[in-house]
Parts: structure tokens; C-alpha cells; sequence
């Protein structure tokens, strides 16, 4: 047996790699596991009585939080709950629970993604009261070349000359966000939980 099989054996039996291994299938299986099941009828929208309003309104700003979702406007006479933009969380941020399902994951892992969620309630006139959730999604849009390394801002091939250091530091442009449209998986996350309560 050569030598390199003897330490390839031995490494493969060394405690911290197998726990890594644990590890990351654990964290592959979490991410495979089943979406949360919509509430009746599969939208993101319920029906309410007007009596409960007021007390569904607290739980959704409390869902919100802990869905660390930041609220930013609130107008109980308009009806409308709506957050500030939160970047997507990747596959290396399991604790965060924006990201519903391997798919969105994986998509907030190699791409930027942000969403805003907006909660409204509108009453019915028959007693009743519409509760429906929308989370807005866009990808972030990097106009140009973003000139992040020293040498190639430094020695521009095309005005050898010209020391631009302004261009080390960040991309040559705001960025700008492309809607790439919603988020169903995340809308009935969140009006399940509205519904129903937080899990504890």
C-alpha cells in the first residue's frame, strides 16, 4: 500500500472531518425538507372576522420581526403593514427562515436577491376582513465592470498612464434591482404563521 493511501485512510477516520461530514449532510437535509404547507386554498390571503383585526395586526408585526423582516410603514387606517428590503439569506445562513426551500436558498447563495413584504387588511363590508400577504423579490442589476482589484484599476490596459484609484474600491455605478416577481413560498410561510402563531 502506498504511503499516500495509508493518510488518506487515516484522515477519512479523523474525528473532525466525520463530524463535518454529519454536519453538512444535516444542513443539506434541512434545506431538502418539505416547504411549509399553505393555509386552505394554497394563496397567500385569508379571511378573517372584523373582531379578530386588531389582534392579527399585533401577530403580524410580531411574525414579521421574527421572520427578521424590519417593518417600516404602518397604517392601521390604510390597512397596510409594509417592510424594508432584507437581502436574501444563502445556503450559509440556515438560522436565518426569509429563504423558504432549497431553490431560494441556493438563488440568495449565487445571486443578490432582496424582498419587501407588505401586509394588508381590507375589510369586506359583510363583517369579514381580507388578509393577504405579498413579498416582493428582486436580483440586483451591476451596471459595467466592477474594478475591485488594485492592479487592474492601477494599470488600465487601455490608458496605461492613467491611475484611477477612485475604482479600487467598490463597482463604477449604483446598482439598480430588476423585479423577478414574487415569492409564494414565503407568503404562505407567513400567513400560515399569522394565522396560526409563530412557531414557538
Amino acid at each position: 500500500m502506498a504511503v499516500g493511501d495509508h493518510k488518506m485512510k487515516r484522515l477519512w477516520k479523523s474525528p473532525r472531518l466525520i463530524g463535518l461530514t454529519v454536519w453538512l449532510i444535516g444542513c443539506v437535509i434541512g434545506c431538502l425538507s418539505s416547504p411549509p404547507q399553505a393555509p386552505s386554498g394554497g394563496a397567500s390571503s385569508i379571511q378573517i372576522s372584523d373582531s379578530q383585526r386588531d389582534f392579527l395586526w399585533e401577530r403580524a408585526v410580531v411574525v414579521l420581526n421574527r421572520n427578521h423582516f424590519q417593518v417600516a410603514r404602518e397604517s392601521k387606517l390604510e390597512g397596510v403593514i409594509e417592510t424594508a428590503y432584507r437581502g436574501g439569506s444563502g445556503l450559509l445562513e440556515p438560522w436565518n427562515p426569509d429563504s423558504v426551500g432549497l431553490s431560494n436558498r441556493m438563488e440568495s447563495t449565487l445571486q443578490s436577491i432582496r424582498r419587501k413584504v407588505t401586509v394588508s387588511m381590507q375589510s369586506t363590508g359583510s363583517g369579514t376582513t381580507t388578509l393577504n400577504v405579498r413579498v416582493d423579490k428582486e436580483l440586483e442589476d451591476v451596471p459595467g465592470t466592477a474594478a475591485n482589484y488594485e492592479g487592474g484599476a492601477t494599470f488600465s490596459e487601455s490608458q496605461p498612464l492613467n491611475r484611477d484609484l477612485s475604482q479600487v474600491v467598490g463597482q463604477n455605478g449604483p446598482s439598480r434591482w430588476i423585479s423577478i416577481g414574487r415569492d409564494p413560498l414565503l407568503e404562505r410561510k407567513l400567513v400560515s404563521e399569522i394565522q396560526r402563531g409563530p412557531p414557538q
